[in-house]
Protein backbone atom coordinates (compact mmCIF):
# COMPACT_ATOMS: atom_id res chain seq x y z
CA UNK A 1 0.00 0.00 0.00
CA UNK A 2 1.41 3.37 -1.03
CA UNK A 3 0.91 6.77 0.57
CA UNK A 4 -1.88 7.75 -1.87
CA UNK A 5 -4.00 4.83 -0.64
CA UNK A 6 -3.96 5.76 3.03
CA UNK A 7 -6.39 8.66 3.21
CA UNK A 8 -5.72 11.33 5.84
CA UNK A 9 -2.18 10.29 6.82
CA UNK A 10 0.33 11.81 4.42
CA UNK A 11 3.04 13.28 6.64
CA UNK A 12 4.61 11.37 9.53
CA UNK A 13 6.77 12.78 12.32
CA UNK A 14 8.77 10.23 14.30
CA UNK A 15 10.04 11.41 17.68
CA UNK A 16 13.02 9.42 18.96
CA UNK A 17 15.58 7.91 16.63
CA UNK A 18 16.40 4.65 18.39
CA UNK A 19 15.71 1.13 17.14
CA UNK A 20 11.91 1.43 16.98
CA UNK A 21 11.75 5.09 16.01
CA UNK A 22 14.43 4.60 13.38
CA UNK A 23 12.56 1.62 11.97
CA UNK A 24 9.29 3.60 11.77
CA UNK A 25 11.22 6.42 10.08
CA UNK A 26 12.75 4.10 7.48
CA UNK A 27 9.53 2.12 6.95
CA UNK A 28 7.49 5.32 6.48
CA UNK A 29 9.95 6.66 3.91
CA UNK A 30 9.90 3.34 2.09
CA UNK A 31 6.08 3.39 2.02
CA UNK A 32 6.09 6.84 0.40
CA UNK A 33 5.15 9.16 3.27
CA UNK A 34 6.64 12.57 3.81
CA UNK A 35 8.62 11.74 6.91
CA UNK A 36 10.61 13.75 9.44
CA UNK A 37 12.68 12.34 12.29
CA UNK A 38 12.94 14.28 15.54
CA UNK A 39 15.11 13.88 18.61
CA UNK A 40 13.88 14.44 22.16
CA UNK A 41 15.10 18.03 22.38
CA UNK A 42 14.02 19.19 18.92
CA UNK A 43 11.62 22.13 18.69
CA UNK A 44 7.91 21.90 17.78
CA UNK A 45 8.12 23.49 14.32
CA UNK A 46 8.31 20.17 12.47
CA UNK A 47 5.06 19.02 14.11
CA UNK A 48 2.91 21.70 12.49
CA UNK A 49 2.34 19.71 9.28
CA UNK A 50 2.36 16.17 10.68
CA UNK A 51 -0.79 14.10 10.19
CA UNK A 52 0.66 11.37 12.40
CA UNK A 53 3.13 11.81 15.26
CA UNK A 54 4.80 8.63 16.56
CA UNK A 55 6.38 9.20 19.98
CA UNK A 56 9.15 6.60 20.27
CA UNK A 57 10.90 7.82 23.42
CA UNK A 58 12.00 5.94 26.57
CA UNK A 59 8.95 5.24 28.79
CA UNK A 60 9.57 7.96 31.43
CA UNK A 61 9.94 10.64 28.74
CA UNK A 62 6.73 10.01 26.80
CA UNK A 63 4.12 11.77 28.95
CA UNK A 64 6.27 14.87 29.67
CA UNK A 65 7.10 15.23 25.97
CA UNK A 66 3.47 15.00 24.84
CA UNK A 67 2.34 17.41 27.57
CA UNK A 68 4.99 19.96 26.60
CA UNK A 69 4.12 19.75 22.89
CA UNK A 70 0.31 19.50 23.16
CA UNK A 71 -0.19 22.98 21.69
CA UNK A 72 2.09 22.22 18.73
CA UNK A 73 0.08 19.37 17.19
CA UNK A 74 -2.06 20.49 14.28
CA UNK A 75 -5.85 20.12 14.29
CA UNK A 76 -6.74 16.74 12.82
CA UNK A 77 -3.42 15.14 13.77
CA UNK A 78 -3.14 11.79 15.50
CA UNK A 79 -0.49 11.24 18.19
CA UNK A 80 0.52 7.65 19.00
CA UNK A 81 2.94 6.74 21.76
CA UNK A 82 5.11 3.67 21.27
CA UNK A 83 5.50 2.19 24.75
CA UNK A 84 5.26 -1.33 26.15
CA UNK A 85 2.89 -0.32 28.98
CA UNK A 86 -0.36 1.46 28.24
CA UNK A 87 -2.46 2.06 31.39
CA UNK A 88 -0.12 4.63 33.01
CA UNK A 89 0.32 6.49 29.72
CA UNK A 90 -3.40 6.90 29.05
CA UNK A 91 -4.12 7.70 32.71
CA UNK A 92 -1.48 10.44 32.80
CA UNK A 93 -2.60 11.96 29.49
CA UNK A 94 -6.34 11.89 30.17
CA UNK A 95 -6.42 15.53 31.31
CA UNK A 96 -4.20 16.96 28.57
CA UNK A 97 -6.10 19.52 26.44
CA UNK A 98 -6.41 18.17 22.91
CA UNK A 99 -7.29 21.03 20.57
CA UNK A 100 -8.61 19.04 17.65
CA UNK A 101 -5.96 16.30 17.74
CA UNK A 102 -6.40 12.70 18.86
CA UNK A 103 -4.24 10.54 21.11
CA UNK A 104 -4.08 6.76 20.72
CA UNK A 105 -1.87 4.44 22.74
CA UNK A 106 0.26 2.11 20.63
CA UNK A 107 2.65 -0.82 20.97
CA UNK A 108 4.33 -2.59 18.03
CA UNK A 109 4.99 -6.27 18.71
CA UNK A 110 8.38 -6.19 17.04
CA UNK A 111 11.96 -5.56 18.06
CA UNK A 112 15.51 -6.81 18.12
CA UNK A 113 18.00 -7.71 20.83
CA UNK A 114 20.14 -4.74 19.78
CA UNK A 115 19.40 -1.03 20.12
CA UNK A 116 20.06 2.24 18.31
CA UNK A 117 19.26 3.85 14.97
CA UNK A 118 22.14 2.00 13.36
CA UNK A 119 20.29 -1.28 14.00
CA UNK A 120 16.89 -0.05 12.81
CA UNK A 121 15.32 -1.70 9.76
CA UNK A 122 12.72 -0.60 7.23
CA UNK A 123 11.24 -4.11 7.29
CA UNK A 124 11.27 -4.63 11.08
CA UNK A 125 7.47 -4.61 11.26
CA UNK A 126 6.71 -6.95 8.36
CA UNK A 127 4.11 -9.48 9.52
CA UNK A 128 4.05 -8.14 13.10
CA UNK A 129 1.06 -7.12 15.21
CA UNK A 130 0.34 -3.49 16.13
CA UNK A 131 -1.68 -2.95 19.30
CA UNK A 132 -3.79 0.20 19.75
CA UNK A 133 -5.44 1.37 22.97
CA UNK A 134 -7.60 4.42 22.17
CA UNK A 135 -9.60 6.62 24.50
CA UNK A 136 -13.34 5.88 24.42
CA UNK A 137 -14.04 9.02 22.35
CA UNK A 138 -11.57 8.14 19.58
CA UNK A 139 -13.23 8.65 16.16
CA UNK A 140 -13.72 5.52 14.10
CA UNK A 141 -12.15 7.15 11.05
CA UNK A 142 -8.98 7.79 13.07
CA UNK A 143 -8.65 4.09 13.87
CA UNK A 144 -9.36 3.21 10.24
CA UNK A 145 -6.60 5.56 9.05
CA UNK A 146 -4.19 4.09 11.60
CA UNK A 147 -4.99 0.55 10.48
CA UNK A 148 -4.19 1.57 6.90
CA UNK A 149 -0.95 3.29 7.90
CA UNK A 150 0.35 0.40 9.98
CA UNK A 151 -0.54 -2.07 7.22
CA UNK A 152 1.32 0.12 4.74
CA UNK A 153 4.58 -0.08 6.74
CA UNK A 154 4.39 -3.86 7.02
CA UNK A 155 2.25 -4.88 9.99
CA UNK A 156 0.26 -8.03 9.41
CA UNK A 157 -2.54 -7.13 11.82
CA UNK A 158 -3.78 -4.38 14.13
CA UNK A 159 -5.38 -5.24 17.48
CA UNK A 160 -7.59 -2.68 19.25
CA UNK A 161 -8.01 -3.33 22.97
CA UNK A 162 -8.17 -1.67 26.38
CA UNK A 163 -5.03 -0.48 28.20
CA UNK A 164 -5.73 -2.95 31.01
CA UNK A 165 -6.01 -5.96 28.71
CA UNK A 166 -2.88 -4.88 26.84
CA UNK A 167 -0.85 -4.65 30.04
CA UNK A 168 -2.03 -8.04 31.31
CA UNK A 169 -1.19 -9.78 28.03
CA UNK A 170 2.17 -8.02 27.57
CA UNK A 171 3.18 -9.02 31.10
CA UNK A 172 2.70 -12.60 29.91
CA UNK A 173 3.86 -12.58 26.27
CA UNK A 174 6.79 -10.15 26.57
CA UNK A 175 7.87 -9.07 30.03
CA UNK A 176 7.85 -12.57 31.55
CA UNK A 177 9.99 -13.78 28.62
CA UNK A 178 12.57 -11.06 29.29
CA UNK A 179 12.63 -11.83 33.03
CA UNK A 180 13.14 -15.54 32.34
CA UNK A 181 15.90 -14.89 29.77
CA UNK A 182 17.77 -12.60 32.16
CA UNK A 183 17.43 -15.02 35.07
CA UNK A 184 18.52 -17.96 32.93
CA UNK A 185 21.60 -16.13 31.63
CA UNK A 186 22.75 -15.31 35.18
CA UNK A 187 23.45 -18.93 36.16
CA UNK A 188 27.08 -19.69 37.06
CA UNK A 189 27.20 -22.41 34.40
CA UNK A 190 26.83 -19.86 31.60
CA UNK A 191 30.62 -19.35 31.65
CA UNK A 192 31.11 -22.97 30.56
CA UNK A 193 28.32 -23.07 27.97
CA UNK A 194 30.47 -22.78 24.84
CA UNK A 195 30.40 -26.14 23.06
CA UNK A 196 27.53 -27.39 25.22
CA UNK A 197 24.62 -25.35 23.83
CA UNK A 198 22.36 -25.64 20.81
CA UNK A 199 19.40 -23.68 19.50
CA UNK A 200 17.24 -23.95 22.61
CA UNK A 201 19.80 -22.18 24.82
CA UNK A 202 20.40 -19.45 22.23
CA UNK A 203 16.66 -18.93 21.68
CA UNK A 204 15.88 -18.67 25.39
CA UNK A 205 18.68 -16.21 26.20
CA UNK A 206 18.62 -14.05 23.05
CA UNK A 207 16.75 -11.21 24.76
CA UNK A 208 18.80 -11.28 27.97
CA UNK A 209 20.83 -8.30 26.67
CA UNK A 210 17.86 -5.98 27.26
CA UNK A 211 18.50 -2.33 28.14
CA UNK A 212 18.40 -2.07 31.94
CA UNK A 213 16.97 1.46 32.03
CA UNK A 214 14.10 0.91 29.61
CA UNK A 215 13.12 -2.55 30.84
CA UNK A 216 13.28 -1.81 34.56
CA UNK A 217 10.99 1.17 33.89
CA UNK A 218 8.57 -1.08 31.96
CA UNK A 219 8.54 -3.76 34.68
CA UNK A 220 7.78 -1.21 37.40
CA UNK A 221 5.17 0.63 35.36
CA UNK A 222 3.37 -2.68 34.79
CA UNK A 223 3.94 -4.30 38.17
CA UNK A 224 0.21 -4.69 38.86
CA UNK A 225 -0.01 -7.08 35.89
CA UNK A 226 3.51 -8.53 35.98
CA UNK A 227 3.59 -9.70 39.62
CA UNK A 228 0.62 -12.13 39.24
CA UNK A 229 2.14 -13.51 36.02
CA UNK A 230 5.46 -14.05 37.80
CA UNK A 231 3.72 -15.69 40.77
CA UNK A 232 1.96 -18.21 38.52
CA UNK A 233 5.17 -18.95 36.63
CA UNK A 234 7.15 -19.50 39.84
CA UNK A 235 4.41 -21.87 41.05
CA UNK A 236 4.65 -23.90 37.83
CA UNK A 237 8.45 -24.01 38.04
CA UNK A 238 8.19 -25.20 41.64
CA UNK A 239 5.94 -28.01 40.45
CA UNK A 240 8.65 -29.22 38.06
CA UNK A 241 11.33 -28.85 40.72
CA UNK A 242 9.34 -30.87 43.26
CA UNK A 243 8.53 -33.64 40.77
CA UNK A 244 12.21 -33.96 39.76
CA UNK A 245 13.38 -33.94 43.39
CA UNK A 246 10.85 -36.62 44.31
CA UNK A 247 11.67 -38.81 41.28
CA UNK A 248 8.00 -38.66 40.32
CA UNK A 249 7.93 -39.71 36.65
CA UNK A 250 4.15 -39.72 36.43
CA UNK A 251 3.90 -36.12 37.64
CA UNK A 252 6.64 -35.02 35.25
CA UNK A 253 4.82 -36.65 32.33
CA UNK A 254 1.59 -34.93 33.38
CA UNK A 255 3.28 -31.53 33.49
CA UNK A 256 4.92 -32.06 30.10
CA UNK A 257 1.66 -33.21 28.49
CA UNK A 258 -0.20 -30.20 29.95
CA UNK A 259 2.37 -27.79 28.54
CA UNK A 260 2.49 -29.48 25.13
CA UNK A 261 -1.30 -29.51 24.88
CA UNK A 262 -1.52 -25.84 25.81
CA UNK A 263 1.05 -24.95 23.14
CA UNK A 264 -0.78 -26.95 20.46
CA UNK A 265 -4.03 -25.15 21.32
CA UNK A 266 -2.22 -21.80 21.08
CA UNK A 267 -0.77 -22.70 17.65
CA UNK A 268 -4.20 -23.73 16.37
CA UNK A 269 -5.82 -20.53 17.68
CA UNK A 270 -3.08 -18.40 16.12
CA UNK A 271 -3.55 -20.09 12.74
CA UNK A 272 -7.31 -19.53 12.92
CA UNK A 273 -7.11 -15.88 14.03
CA UNK A 274 -8.38 -13.31 11.49
CA UNK A 275 -5.76 -11.03 10.01
CA UNK A 276 -6.04 -7.26 9.74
Amino acid sequence: MRRSDVGAIRTVAVVGMGLIGGSFYKASLKAGYRTVGLHHGDGPAALADADLVLVCLPPPAIVPWIRSHAAAFRRGATVVDICGVKSPILRDLADVPRDGWTFVGGHPMAGREVAGFENSLADLFVGASMILTPFADCPGETLAALRDYFASVGFGMTVVTTPEKHDEMIAFTSQLCHVVATSYARDDLVKDSVGFSAGSYADMTRIATQNENDWSALYLANRASLVPVLDRFIERMAGFRDAVAAGDADELKRLIVEGASAKRREIAARAAAPKG
